[in-house]
């Protein structure tokens, strides 16, 4: 049966991510808050919760699924090589809506979907998020709704989609922006917006030292 903490409340912050830390270690899924949307997350490196994440949004594994990290520094060891790109990007916008998909460390062991040696990260700028991350290292995290919904601000909504296939939900009030967060890939020579959400293009553009009109938006969207 699944729980639902309310994080504003100091003891039941302290319970509730006492109770996410071991449901994510045991393989469950936990719903959390995060600047942008709702999340729903699993141990990144347990390629059954991943499986039961993907499951429970009724997705494929063509569509794989995000890492959240709680540092600037987790990326190097989940990362083939840092561009100065992305250092100087997650400089400037982390923690915040700004994901980065990158190529891959080879070593890793986790199955995110079919990635194609690629994984977009990003790290939160949320309180709750961020002392879980720390406590339990890297999650993947897709939004908090099942795949063609509306994605989830709060996590009411979060819980009416998704039910008793998440074992713990922590309430961090409604989601701040309730945008969904801006994706830079990486991966390519030139640097492109395969969706622009809570970080602006421009204020993208200027880090980088480049016209808007160079990072283009593929019209690509993802959750």
């Amino acid at each position: 049966m699944s729980t639902v903490y309310d994080c504003s409340d100091p003891d039941s912050r302290a319970a509730g991510l006492s109770a996410a830390t071991s449901a994510l270690k045991s393989g469950r899924l936990v719903a959390l808050p995060t600047d942008t949307l709702y999340g729903l997350a699993a141990d990144a490196f347990d390629s059954t919760a991943v499986n039961a994440l993907l499951a429970a949004k009724r997705r494929g594994r063509d569509m794989p699924v995000p890492v959240l990290v709680g540092s600037w520094h987790t990326i190097d060891g989940l990362v083939f090589s840092v561009r100065p790109q992305a250092r100087d990007l997650i400089r400037a916008f982390w923690p915040g809506g700004l994901s980065l998909v990158v190529q891959q460390a080879p070593s890793l062991a986790w199955d995110l979907g079919d990635t194609r040696g690629t994984v977009m990260v990003r790290m939160p700028l949320h309180p709750v998020t961020l002392e879980l991350l720390r406590e339990v290292g890297p999650l993947a995290v897709s939004s908090a709704n099942v795949s063609g919904q509306p994605p989830a601000k709060t996590v009411a909504e979060a819980r009416d989609q998704l039910g008793e296939l998440v074992g713990v939900y922590l309430d961090g009030g409604p989601a701040e922006h309730a945008v969904a967060s801006t994706i830079v890939d990486l991966t390519v020579d030139q640097p492109r917006i395969l969706r622009e959400g809570a970080v602006p293009v421009a204020a993208i553009a200027e880090v980088l030292g480049v016209s808007a009109e160079m990072l283009g938006d593929s019209g690509q969207r993802h959750r």
